[in-house]
């Protein structure tokens, strides 16, 4: 009788170890692409990034205890161009990772797009794809899909899964509701083309163009800034760039509005709420100029459904209960 007890006593303290260690872990390059999968399936995943806040994605290699987690995670989440994402290639040709490898190729599936810099040769955009909803949906969706060939059990993710949806397709319907179609903007890089454009807005040039190539002056830009109806900035760019958005908004007379690029420890749709909210500003459609900068995701939406004058249904109704 003892020594079942001791047993019963042993079980209950290994149980929820056990249950940690079967959670899925999804291993993603950068922050906001895992703060995607943290919003679209709640606890039930571990979700990993690898590059560091503040640090350079374009320099940084992956450390030796990376490599371990990469090799312990059931999915991996790249996108698709920076040296991290290079080094995990390698592994997955060599055999040392058991997880499975999502790539661009992967996400298309589901609704993924490039955008052209028509800046620069028209090439396909690999910089800021997560900031386009479109493709944060896809990114969500595909990772939904691994998970359910690893875990069949997990059919409870598709709910959580769904109240993403929810909001993030509320979100986009809103500013569809505004026409910025055909609208222009001058952004600051070349990944702010990502939160615009799939708003309707056209951007026509970028103040740096690619992480290549030298940063343009504000003379040189001018007079593409006075043809724009608003110019885009980051928060986290360096201070040189940033001055020269505000210079070009300065002299050309056009407004200039600030969008945050890399994040952690924010839901997805707060940010892409935000940032959206600072772009349709710059329109003056509605006076969302009076909304506090860090207005939380509930009362930019509310303000945006009041003003715009829509009714979203079940996407509202989630969104409030957040």
């Amino acid at each position: 009788m003892k020594k079942m007890a001791t047993l019963l006593f042993m079980l209950i303290l290994i149980s929820p170890l056990t249950l940690a260690q079967e959670k899925p872990l999804v291993v993603t390059s950068i922050a906001p692409v895992a703060e995607i999968l943290k919003e679209a399936f709640g606890g039930t995943v571990q979700v990993e990034y690898l590059v560091p806040l503040g640090v350079d994605p374009h320099q940084y290699q992956l450390t030796p205890e990376q490599i371990e987690e990469l090799q312990r995670a059931d999915v991996i989440v790249t996108i698709g161009h920076l040296p991290s994402e290079r080094k995990i290639e390698e592994l997955e040709k060599e055999g040392f990772l058991k997880g499975k490898v999502l790539e661009i190729e992967d996400y298309q599936r589901y609704g993924f797009r490039y955008l052209p810099e028509r800046w620069y040769n028209n090439k396909y955009n690999p910089h800021g794809i997560w900031l386009d909803p479109y493709n944060a949906l896809a990114i969500a969706r595909t990772v939904r899909v691994a998970l359910a060939e690893l875990y069949p059990s997990y059919s409870f993710l598709d709910s959580q899964l769904s109240e993403f949806e929810a909001k993030v397709e509320g979100i986009i319907l809103a500013y569809q509701k505004l026409d910025l179609n055909g609208k222009k903007a001058l952004i600051e890089l070349p990944s702010h083309q990502y939160a615009v454009e799939w708003m309707g807005i056209v951007v026509v040039d970028s103040i740096k163009p690619e992480e290549e190539v030298p940063t343009k002056s504000v003379d040189e830009l001018l007079e593409v800034a006075k043809s724009v109806d608003v110019i885009v900035y980051s928060e986290e760019s360096p201070e040189q760039l940033k001055n020269a958005a505000l210079e070009l908004s300065k002299r050309a007379g056009v407004p200039a509005v600030k969008v945050s690029v890399m994040w952690s420890g924010k839901n997805y749709t707060e940010v892409l709420a935000q940032n959206s909210a600072n772009i349709a500003s710059a329109f003056r459609t509605y006076p969302l100029e009076q909304v506090p900068q860090q207005t939380s995701l509930n009362t930019t939406y509310v303000i945006l459904a009041l003003i715009v004058g829509i009714t979203l249904g079940t996407a509202i109704g989630v969104i409030i209960k957040k």
